[in-house]
């Protein structure tokens, strides 16, 4: 098996990285790797309804989505991550054959660790890691995080819940406690040396096990993450399709919108509904938006010129997109 030290921390890079890996390679992988500040959903969730825009958006954290199922992650650099990839579809859903490895690296450390559900580790009941598989041609992709002294601050309120309503037809994540593998060691330790200490202990316990550098790929690897994971098309226009409503009290009155979006992100309906004045009919308003993609920069270029005002008295331009966002 080839070891893979993956020392990129851009999320983009790092989903390609184990795409090409999966797609490309004849040899079993196993790489351990990290992300700065990213959520990660799920192959089949709906991106938005999955993520706190407004606060990722202003804490600069990147969304991408991967190849596998299951719910959205927050990565950040106390978040340590690894994947195998092996040639044996046999093993898809077999989760214990993975998850076992790691639960004795975490041993080693005096930090007793159990397999729970289908693909959670535990510690004294809760969650410190949580895994996910993807298949293609008989290779069994099978990925997952390690909690170590990860933010969960950040995590809680970039995964926040949203008051908004979104019923979506994609898969929705199940938010579980969670702890930090940090505060379960006897002895204080950095991420940097849990990392060369997980390097040494799966290297020296997977059979003929040597390093292979992950960066003689890079430029076909680097491709795949411009075209496919840094789109927006990948990590918001895949979502299924869904409907959003949202409303928000200004000066001048309520304001409530009715979106209806197609599974390529472009608003097929909507209504806006509320108590304030309008110099111009609402439905004119309503049929600018219709066909444009539901995202910031399309709706801004949409309304270029547009005087939101004057369909909706007293709320400016601005305020409109953070209704609608």
């Amino acid at each position: 098996m080839l070891f893979v030290f993956n020392e990129n921390t851009d999320p983009y890079f790092n989903m390609a990285a184990e795409e090409y890996l999966v797609q490309n390679l004849s040899e079993e992988v196993f790489m351990i790797w990290r992300n700065h500040n990213t959520i990660v959903v799920g192959r089949n969730q709906n991106t938005l309804s999955e993520i706190h825009y407004e606060y990722v958006k202003e804490h600069g954290i990147q969304v991408v989505r991967r190849m596998s199922g299951g719910g959205a992650v927050f990565h950040d650099m106390g978040n340590v991550n690894f994947t195998f990839v092996v040639n044996s579809g046999d093993d898809f859903s077999n989760y214990k054959r993975f998850c076992e490895p790691v639960i004795g690296f975490l041993q080693t450390l005096g930090v007793t660790a159990t397999l729970s559900g289908r693909n959670d580790i535990l510690v004294d009941g809760k969650k410190i890691s949580g895994n996910a598989q993807y298949m293609h041609r008989g290779r069994v992709m099978h990925h997952g995080t390690l909690l170590f002294n990860a933010s969960g601050d950040r995590l809680s309120e970039a995964l926040k819940v949203s008051e908004d309503k979104i019923k979506s037809k994609g898969i929705k994540s199940v938010r579980s406690r969670v702890t930090n593998i940090s505060s379960h060691l006897k002895s204080p330790m950095s991420v940097e040396n849990f990392v060369e200490k997980f390097a040494d202990y799966m290297v020296k316990n997977i059979p003929d096990c040597r390093y292979y550098d992950i960066m003689q790929h890079e430029a076909e690897i680097q491709k795949l993450r411009d075209e496919k994971y840094a789109t927006w098309e990948w990590n918001f226009g895949y979502s299924p399709k869904y409907e959003l409503m949202r409303t928000k009290r200004f000066p001048a009155g309520s304001v409530e919108v009715y979106l209806d979006i197609a599974g390529t992100s472009e608003i097929k309906a909507v209504k806006i509904y509320g108590d304030f004045f309008s110099k111009l009919p609402v439905a004119a308003l309503e049929q600018k938006l219709m066909g444009v993609r539901h995202e910031a920069e399309a709706i801004s270029e949409a309304l270029s010129g547009v005087n939101i005002s004057e369909y909706i008295a007293g709320v400016t331009n601005e305020d409109f997109m953070t209704l609608l966002f």
